[in-house]
């Protein structure tokens, strides 16, 4: 595999994170482990002492150790976010500073995912001096949340564990769940949900095949003609010409459910108040494109997309422009001002900034970054920037707010007070795409279709 750590040798001493780790290797497999381990180590502690997100610390990591080869980045990626998913029983066993207790979590890790490196992790757990029996922790199946607190026993048997510790005691307080969904939100947070995309201006079918091709598991049918999933294992999506050639584009399917509330005719015209780098801007196009190629008519509708950081509307023009898209233009919010004209769109979208506890599945180490505050603190804002983007609703048009919140706080909270405030809008039923309930305020929970969570809701102003 190489060197897996090409800012220290195999020796423990010739670091400081080695040195922390207080460990003698004295086999090849060993001597690997230590390698891995004090680079994970490393990782680790940044991430928690500065609070930046993990994936952003790892790519400025093997962006400076361009030595590490492809199965070297695997190991250490996947470790990395593995002690983060599993963090909430980890700190659990024991002092995570102790050499023993950290090589322990790193083999316990390797078994919870059934990683394939096993040779490793078998020298993390000998490193770790533990007496318990790993080949009969091996053995133990890990395919259920009941499995894995199983191996965790048998691994920790002196430890008290139950599923609730795998997210923090505060996420119960402001993400609460009937308890009888509890452990399927558990097991779905404590999983990778696979990537998705959408086709655009080719149909899912043609793209999954054109995948397919080059060996990536992609799949459609999945709920949303455009949907398409392109299965778990890691890619560059610059060396994928349907991507370069913006035939497909990267969304998570809770994600996508927005776009369809939304639901734009070919003629209409509408603000995305909020478009970040413009994911769902590409989607409100895209699903424009496409209705009126299927009613032979012209797609004369147009979107205006805003956001405070010009990078981002930067990269959304560019996007826009690998996809082909017309009529898609951008105005910078400069001030609180509206950025476009009032009373003018068929459809405002407000996706707001939130704690973004929905996409935890993808951001294992966010559940461990943040505090409570993450979500108290993002109301007041959330209603402003909607009462303000409001105004922009012309009578009889439509106005969405969502976020990727799985709290009542940022979500319901937010929509009763702007309602209380606005009584020219109203709430419209809308049907959830996943389990065909009909609601007003909709909230998708990633166990009901293999994706990350989001909130959602659409209201008509009155005439």
């Amino acid at each position: 595999m190489g060197n897996p750590s090409c800012f220290s040798s195999d020796k423990a001493s010739n670091s400081n994170t080695s040195s922390a780790l207080n460990a003698e290797a004295s086999t090849p497999a060993q001597k690997r482990a230590l390698s891995y381990a004090s680079t994970i180590k490393q990782l680790f502690d940044e991430i928690q002492s500065s609070k930046m997100p993990a994936d952003r610390i790892l790519a400025n990591y093997f962006r400076e150790h361009k030595k590490h080869g492809s199965k070297d980045r695997k190991v250490i990626r996947e470790s990395l976010f593995s002690l983060f998913r599993w963090w909430g029983w980890f700190q659990r066993i024991g002092d995570q500073q102790a050499s023993a207790t950290y090589f322990a979590s790193l083999s316990a890790s390797a078994l919870l995912e059934a990683h394939a490196w096993q040779d490793t992790a078998t020298a993390w757990h000998e490193l770790s001096q533990s007496p318990i029996d790993y080949q009969l922790a091996q053995a133990l199946a890990v395919d259920s949340l009941d499995g894995k607190l199983t191996l965790m026993q048998h691994l920790f048997p002196a430890a008290k564990l139950k599923p609730q510790d795998l997210l923090p005691d505060w996420f119960w307080q402001v993400c609460p769940i009937d308890a009888a969904l509890q452990t399927q939100l558990i097991e779905a947070m404590s999983s990778r949900p696979p990537i998705w995309g959408r086709a655009q201006g080719i149909t899912s079918q043609d793209a999954a095949t054109q995948l397919q091709a080059i060996g990536i598991d992609a799949s459609y049918g999945h709920y949303f003609n455009d949907a398409i999933n392109l299965g778990s294992k890691s890619m560059n999506l610059n060396e994928i010409a349907l991507y370069k050639d913006g035939n497909i584009e990267i969304q998570d399917l809770a994600s996508q459910v927005i776009g369809q509330i939304c639901a734009p005719e070919p003629d209409a015209h509408w603000w995305d108040a909020c478009s970040g780098a413009g994911g769902k801007t590409l989607q409100l196009r895209s699903l424009m494109l496409t209705k009126a190629a299927d009613t032979q008519t012209p797609s004369t509708g147009s979107i205006i997309s805003s956001d405070i950081r010009s990078n981002a509307l930067e990269e959304l023009t560019k996007r826009a422009q690998r996809a082909h898209f017309n009529g898609i233009s951008v105005a910078r919010w400069k001030s609180v001002a509206l950025p476009v004209p009032a009373d003018h769109f068929d459809g405002v979208l407000v996706d707001a900034p939130c704690s973004c506890t929905g996409t935890w599945r993808r951001n294992p180490d966010m559940r461990w970054l943040d505090s409570v505050e993450a979500v108290a603190d993002k109301a007041a804002l959330q209603l402003d920037i909607l009462s303000r983007s409001s105004h922009a609703v012309k009578a009889g048009g439509v106005l969405v707010y969502a976020t990727c919140s799985l709290s009542p706080l940022e979500n319901q909270d937010v929509v009763t007070a702007f309602l209380q405030q606005h009584p020219e809008f109203t709430l419209t039923p809308i049907r959830h795409p996943f389990t065909g309930e009909q609601t007003e305020m909709l909230t998708v929970w990633p166990f009901e279709a293999n994706s990350d969570g989001m909130f959602v809701v659409r209201m008509l102003r009155n005439k």
